[in-house]
């Protein structure tokens, strides 16, 4: 049985709350956050904390992440230090020097190190790589995710963005992708953003897309709004073009981009190439929930079963990277080397 400490009760401390409970391998030790917030009532007898350090007195096996994207790496280095694995939501840090002082840390004290990529659980999502990888490179990577957000959730998106920008916090999924399909070295980034609105800070942007390069030749661009201003025409492109043919994600694009279930779903997979059309169809997918629920099951897995976590962290630094970079460059106008960042 893992002893497990959830810490951070926003929406998705909660369904990784959820997910814990209801595994008959763990064990919720407690719940950490700032604030009192109402909790379903699967979780209202869990012992509550305002701080971490209050949390993790009661000696868990298993920290699982889930608070605002500055305080990821401190939180993490802090619990494996106190020897617990970790489960981080995305992005790992805010900085790649912080990223890759979290890997280090999850080294040298030999625990686990799992980062909330949320697609790599979903069945859909590993068909559409594989198919694309199928096709074989170089690539175009046409991807975004465009949030007409209002009410409640475009005030959860400028909270967010009072640390992290709609192009890191979303990016890091896509790039990933990106980087899964084509295994290659990325070696560059442009980006260019606005800021959209008056209720952000004047140094912060609720638009941004990017170009990236990698060492293959492929291409690929990604684009994040967040915002009551935002369209939802075409705001769920999921395109993968090579010489070969074509996949795309094409039943995804169907309007209410504030839906955090339709941010997964990927309903049918069009598989294009000069010798005609391949429609893959993917019923039953898993909702945002069961997601969740499959993530903590594959970080008690981790754990159980001593898994060899290396490519998996190296990968979250690298999708990072190149998020940050693109946000850098955004910023300052000017295109950005990765190889420096990622020698």
């Amino acid at each position: 049985m893992t002893r497990v400490l959830i810490v951070g009760l926003g929406n998705m401390g909660l369904s990784h709350a959820l997910a814990h409970h209801h595994n008959p391998d763990a064990q919720i030790t407690g719940l950490v956050n700032r604030s009192d917030v109402a909790l379903p009532q699967e979780l209202a007898n869990y012992p509550r904390f305002a701080t971490f350090e209050e949390g993790m007195a009661t000696a868990p096996d298993l920290v699982v992440i889930a608070t605002y994207s500055d305080s990821h790496a401190n939180l993490a280095c802090q619990a494996m230090d106190a020897g617990a694995h970790v489960f981080v939501e995305k992005p790992l840090a805010t900085t790649v020097a912080d990223a890759m002082r979290v890997v280090e840390t999850a080294k040298r004290t030999n625990r686990k190190l799992v980062v909330g990529y949320i697609l790599r659980h979903h069945p859909s999502w590993v068909r559409l790589i594989k198919e694309a990888r199928d096709l074989g490179g170089p690539y175009v990577f046409r991807l975004n995710l465009n949030q007409q957000s209002s009410g409640a959730e475009w005030e959860t998106h400028k909270a967010l963005m009072q640390t992290t920008s709609p192009i890191v916090d979303c990016g890091v999924h896509y790039v990933d992708v990106m980087c899964q399909i084509t295994d290659a070295r990325p070696i560059r980034v442009h980006g260019m953003g606005l800021r959209l609105s008056d209720e952000i800070a004047e140094d912060m942007y609720n638009y941004g897309q990017f170009q990236v390069v990698f060492s293959d030749d492929s291409v690929g661009w990604y684009e994040a709004g967040w915002g009551p201003m935002m369209s939802e025409t075409a705001f769920f492109v999921k395109d993968i073009v090579s010489p070969n043919g074509a996949v795309s994600i094409t039943d995804g694009n169907k309007g209410a981009s504030a839906d955090i279930d339709g941010h997964t779903r990927v309903g049918g997979i069009l598989v294009h190439t000069p010798a005609g059309d391949r429609q893959i169809y993917m019923p039953d997918e898993p909702g945002h929930q069961a997601l969740c629920d499959a993530e903590q099951h594959y970080t008690l897995r981790a754990i159980t079963e001593d898994t060899d976590l290396t490519r998996h962290m190296n990968d979250a630094v690298q999708s990072l990277a190149i998020c940050l970079a693109a946000d850098e460059s955004i910023r300052s106008g000017q295109p950005i080397s990765l190889e420096e960042i990622l020698k």
